[in-house]
């Protein structure tokens, strides 16, 4: 009779999952849950924010950044206390998402079979499932919810495969090993919690671009990430164009301020208060001949030098 009772729970418990959850998310799934976003998207639903947008993103800093994002409403989208691979680096790319839990037979047995069904490797590790779908500019972010002992989700080999399709790294709720040939390979970079010379054990993928949490953070696929030495932020896809033109100028300014005070031309309080005309006017022909790439318009710096600072 029990064992009736177990086969029947399992029948059920696999009829529930294979009607109600997919272990990768549907395009539509995905553009419903970033329906803000207007514009280009990818095969799986996800934002194609432009290769300029993210250039120009990486100029920016994690407290620009928080402090726009603030102001839009979005409180939680830091999270700090990062091992870095490689720092003094800074990392940004688009959001390709995954989900790990303990593991348990019930759940095992139903995922792997899921996994079939949607056309996945039933050879190697689960782990390797986000790994098959990633695309140039995309960064693999996991929440292996926090495990460093036996929570590897990746080493050397597998970081080198991350890299030849991405040419970006990972961002990880959970642990790698192999740091030290992880280091050597060149472009790869990496955030994580720990590091440890395990193998992965008893850890199963229940979602890929699907929302998930990260320390702090609620993460979406299509998401865009800024890592550096000093956090992680999880930029919102239909607030990045804005964000970095918002950002771009106050930075250029700052900039334009630190060369004004090394050359000592002008009192302080008139660098740092309102400009003059004449400062203005400098300013315009600094930015003319600045060497990297910009966004805004003319109209926008019209706009950005008639307000008072």
């Amino acid at each position: 009779m029990y064992k009736k009772l177990t086969l029947l729970f399992l029948i059920l418990l696999n009829a529930v999952f294979v009607s109600a959850q997919r272990i990768g998310s549907s395009p539509e799934y995905v553009k419903e849950m970033t329906a803000l976003w207007k514009g280009e998207r990818s095969a799986d639903g996800r934002p194609m924010v432009s290769e300029l947008v993210l250039e120009r993103l990486q100029y920016n800093t994690l407290e620009q950044i928080w402090g726009y994002l603030l102001g839009k409403g979005y409180r939680n989208q830091v999270e700090k206390n990062w091992t870095v691979l490689k720092t003094g680096q800074t990392m940004v790319g688009r959001v390709v998402t995954a989900q790990f839990m303990p593991s348990r037979p019930d759940l095992d047995t139903l995922v792997k079979a899921q996994g079939r069904r949607e056309g996945r490797s039933q050879r190697g590790g689960y782990n390797i499932w986000p790994i098959d779908i990633l695309t140039k500019g995309d960064v693999y972010v996991a929440d292996g919810f926090a495990k460093v002992k036996d929570g590897t989700l990746i080493g050397s080999s597998l970081g080198n495969s991350i890299y030849a399709k991405t040419g970006k790294g990972v961002v990880f709720n959970g642990s790698i090993r192999d740091m030290q040939e992880l280091r050597d390979t060149e472009g790869f970079n990496a955030w994580v919690k720990g590091h440890d010379p395990s193998f992965i054990r008893d850890m199963t993928p229940t979602s890929i671009n699907a929302p998930i949490r990260v320390g702090e953070v609620t993460v979406f696929p299509g998401d865009i990430v800024f890592a550096n030495d000093y956090g992680v932020v999880f930029i919102p896809a239909h607030l990045v164009e804005d964000l970095v033109k918002a950002n771009e100028l106050t930075g250029l300014r700052d900039e334009f301020e630190r060369l004004l005070l090394k050359q000592g031309k002008y009192l302080s309080g008139e660098i740092h208060g309102d400009w003059t005309e004449v400062i203005k006017n400098e300013f315009r022909a600094w930015l003319a001949k600045y060497p990297r790439k910009t966004m805004y318009t003319p109209e926008q710096l019209d706009s950005y030098l008639g307000k008072k600072h």
